[in-house]
């Protein structure tokens, strides 16, 4: 590690918390009604779509969200399959098989972007372009949208809705994520990634060897695709391609807007209810994991493998197996933090060739339930759970009933958030534990031992918390793995988010109970440091069993100079 490596690290931080407040405070101004500079286009929008802002309770406005995420399935799933029939297909690819058109659409629609292929040698210009980045968008704004009337319900006061589907949805495309992507995209144009409709460019290699270079419309995809902590890559390479990514300056503005909208979440939390303290105190948590996260990973791959130094490779390089020279270590740690503590799932480098130590803190990253900061909204409304359990704890210890910003919590939003919480270790542990014992499964796995399990751990764990990196050592292009990923990033995704729902109606509806003495503070030291503990205890009891089976052991077994 280098003092130039935390530098960088500091300095973007520091970059994405200035621009995070300033951009919270934009949103809540959006989402209150006082940003309406687009309201004419907004209007027509409506207008054509046949929808009215009329105020919405918590069952209408989800099963508005589940209507509106099944029709766009369905969508994408049948762009997929005629791909072979329409336009914008220079390389003429054919229909997508069925078991891969399920789980990629079921990947884009709950913004996974888990992917079982080849950008670009799978999917033509026009499935990039009306399928996956529209549905970049969207996916981005339905999170948003959901945290945004969860948010509503701390707010009100004895209310019965909790605001529109449709309008929050269109509010979010129309003034944060279309026009943050236009500037970003741009940005990203001049720093060398391409943007054409062009399918591809013969080259030819210093050695004489001819290659064809696959091309398309990259930097928009690129712009939406961390913005709206989405990861899918228009190439297979994802992030680390020089493509997407060609310079230090693209990584660096690469991670920055990966971490400025999700970043910013918090900071409209506290304004939308009336107490910034409030916000700040969940940033903080996030960020905390976000910076000792990366600490760990920039340690591990700095100290590097003892079995490869014993063979004579120079020390001082640290770990550079799977990372882009011209990222460098620092930054490829950051990157790796960032996108598993998100729910983007973008890589600059393979994840499954870290250390043990350094695969297993992004693979935590995800299994603690991707609140840190989260993807877009969804990280939000899932530290709100958390934060819900801690005050319930914190009353028991005291023995007093316990309330969230002026909202007692008692039996019923405990219920309710149990159930959200348990989703992801159901379906995580479920389904690796069943893939474990069966052969076709066992067969996609390109190592023995703890490593091959950590390879599918970290699949469902991807695909559970909509995360979308993965262990690439696993061929996940199977009919299996397509169809058990896919049901994962469905149950991750909706099953979380009902009782979520349950939850904002329950508290929207209780009257507002003014702060005394006797109230628990949730906006200080104490609160965070519970705050933290929760998520710690959690994750440490859901998973440290299978956690010590595969990166635990596989760390041991390597400073043991052993391998599978």
């Amino acid at each position: 590690m280098t003092l130039a490596g935390w530098f960088q690290i500091i300095l973007i931080l520091v970059l994405v918390t200035g621009s995070a407040v300033l951009l919270g405070r934009y949103m809540a101004a959006v989402f209150t009604g006082q940003q309406t500079f687009l309201a004419p286009i907004e209007n027509i929008i409506n207008r054509l779509a046949g929808t009215t802002p009329r105020e919405q309770d918590w069952k209408t406005y989800t099963l508005a969200m589940l209507a509106f995420n099944a029709v766009g399935f369905v969508v994408l799933y049948g762009l997929q399959r005629l791909q072979g029939f329409l336009p914008l297909n220079p390389q003429g690819f054919v229909a997508v098989p069925e078991a891969l058109s399920f789980n990629t659409a079921m990947s884009f629609v709950t913004n996974t972007n888990w992917q079982s292929y080849g950008g670009e040698t799978t999917m033509s210009h026009f499935v990039q372009m009306a399928g996956f980045t529209v549905h970049n968008f969207l996916s981005a704004a339905t999170g948003v949208a959901l945290a945004v009337a969860i948010t509503r319900a701390f707010a009100r006061s004895g209310a019965s809705t909790i605001g529109n589907f449709w309008d929050d949805l269109v509010k979010c495309t129309l003034y944060v994520l279309l026009p943050l992507s236009i500037i970003v995209a741009i940005a990203f144009i001049a720093l060398g990634i391409p943007q054409t409709l062009q399918g591809s460019v013969d080259a030819t290699t210093l050695e004489g060897v001819k290659q064809t270079l696959s091309l398309g419309p990259i930097a928009s995809q690129e712009a939406i695709k961390q913005l709206g902590t989405n990861g899918g890559g228009f190439l297979n390479a994802n992030s680390a391609h020089p493509f997407e990514n060609p310079s230090a300056w693209s990584n660096y503005l690469s991670i920055f807007t990966m971490l400025v909208v999700s970043a910013a979440m918090p900071f409209m939390f506290g304004r939308m209810v009336g107490d910034v303290r409030q916000g700040r105190a969940l940033f903080i948590t996030m960020f905390l994991f976000i910076i000792v996260g990366t600490g760990v990973v920039y340690w591990a791959e700095a100290t590097g493998n003892p079995i490869i130094h014993a063979l004579g490779i120079d020390p001082a390089q640290g770990n550079m197996e799977g990372k882009e020279v011209r990222f460098g270590l620092a930054m490829t740690a950051l990157f790796v933090v960032a996108t598993t503590g998100l729910s983007c799932g973008a890589v600059n480098a393979m994840h499954a060739s870290l250390t043990p130590l350094g695969g297993l803190v992004p693979l935590f990253m995800i299994q603690l339930g991707e609140v840190l900061p989260g993807g877009v909204g969804s990280g939000l409304y899932g530290i709100l759970v958390i934060a819900v359990l801690t005050v319930f704890i914190a009353g028991l210890m005291v023995g007093r009933t316990p309330d969230y910003l002026g909202k007692k919590i008692e039996v019923k939003e405990m219920k309710l958030a149990m159930l959200a919480l348990l989703i992801l270790p159901l379906v995580i542990l479920g389904f690796s534990a069943v893939s474990a014992m069966l052969p076709l499964a066992l067969s996609s796995l390109a190592n023995a031992g703890p490593h091959g399990l950590s390879e599918m751990l970290y699949a469902y764990s991807s695909a559970a918390g909509n995360n979308g990196s993965a262990f690439a050592g696993l061929n996940a292009n199977t009919n299996w793995y397509n169809t058990t990923l896919g049901i994962a990033m469905f149950l991750g995704r909706f099953a979380y988010i009902v009782p979520m729902m349950a939850i904002a109606g329950s508290l929207a509806a209780k009257t507002k109970i003014p702060a005394s003495n006797g109230s628990f503070p949730t906006h200080g030291a104490m609160f965070i440091t519970l705050l933290v503990g929760v998520i710690l205890i959690l994750g440490g009891l859901q998973y440290f069993p299978s956690l010590a089976l595969s990166p635990i052991v596989e760390h041991f077994l390597m400073l043991a100079g052993k391998t599978f």
